[in-house]
């Protein structure tokens, strides 16, 4: 199982950012996948995740996202993305995707995550 997050970048506040996150090494059919997000000297949180399809296949958002964030994912290109809107300074942190058979909902708890990408960073500033 392999993932790799990219798509990280410098953006004014109120700007737009897509994140992506390539996989291999398994199917979204089985395995939930979801967005992470770390800043300097905090807990890392979830943001957002997609459930397997083969659960319930529905995405959940941190409620400091919900109406700004959107995950999508694309099968053929076996890739994850997270789309953020409206940034805010509070959205700058190292972001990270992470995926793992997890039933029937995916979940924010970074511990029920066994594979790991590595982290892009987002900077909100003006």
């Amino acid at each position: 199982v392999q993932l790799q997050a990219s798509g990280g970048g410098l953006v004014q506040p109120g700007g737009s950012l897509r994140l992506s996150c390539g996989y291999s090494g398994f199917t979204l059919d089985y395995y939930a996948l979801g967005w992470f997000r770390q800043a300097p000297g905090k807990e890392r949180e979830g943001v957002a995740c997609v459930s397997a399809s083969d659960g319930t296949g529905t995405s959940h958002y941190a409620d400091s996202v919900k109406g700004r964030f959107a995950i999508s994912r694309d099968n053929a290109k076996n890739t994850v993305y997270l789309q953020m809107n409206s940034l805010k300074p509070e959205d700058t942190a190292s972001h990270y995707c992470a995926a793992d058979y997890i039933m029937p909902d995916c979940t924010f708890y970074p511990v029920m995550y066994g594979n790991w990408g590595q982290g892009t960073l987002v900077t909100v500033s003006s």
